[in-house]
């Protein structure tokens, strides 16, 4: 698992990568009242603001951590945004992203950096 200063989580599988927010990510924002998704098929670069995710504390631009395709949303959290508080490890998770180039995960942040940023 990968994660970004931005305190997104990435998890690849097979070439695809699954990401979503951290628990500290979410705990920032305080209860998900709405999320924006991306469009599925939609080619985005990284950086590139992807989601909207705002909280009762925060709201929060998402910015692509990689360059790629989306090929799958979390269409469960347009109806029900409290499940990236409630398992943002697990069905919170916000979209999916076939990858240009898997090696950029490399540029990531690894799980102890992670911590160590969040300490």
């Amino acid at each position: 698992m990968n994660f970004t200063e931005e305190h997104l989580w990435l998890l690849t599988e097979d070439g695809v990568v699954t990401v979503g927010l951290t628990e500290h990510g979410q705990e920032l924002l305080g209860a998900l009242v709405f999320v924006e998704l991306p469009e599925v098929d939609s080619e985005i670069t990284k950086d590139d603001v992807v989601a909207v995710l705002e909280g009762g504390e925060d709201a929060r631009d998402v910015l692509a951590p990689l360059d790629g395709e989306i090929i799958e949303i979390n269409e469960e959290l347009l109806e029900t945004p409290t499940l990236l508080n409630e398992d943002p490890t697990g069905r919170g998770w916000i979209f999916k992203i076939d990858a240009d180039d898997v090696g950029e995960l490399d540029d990531l942040l690894s799980e102890s950096e992670y911590r160590a940023l969040v300490a």
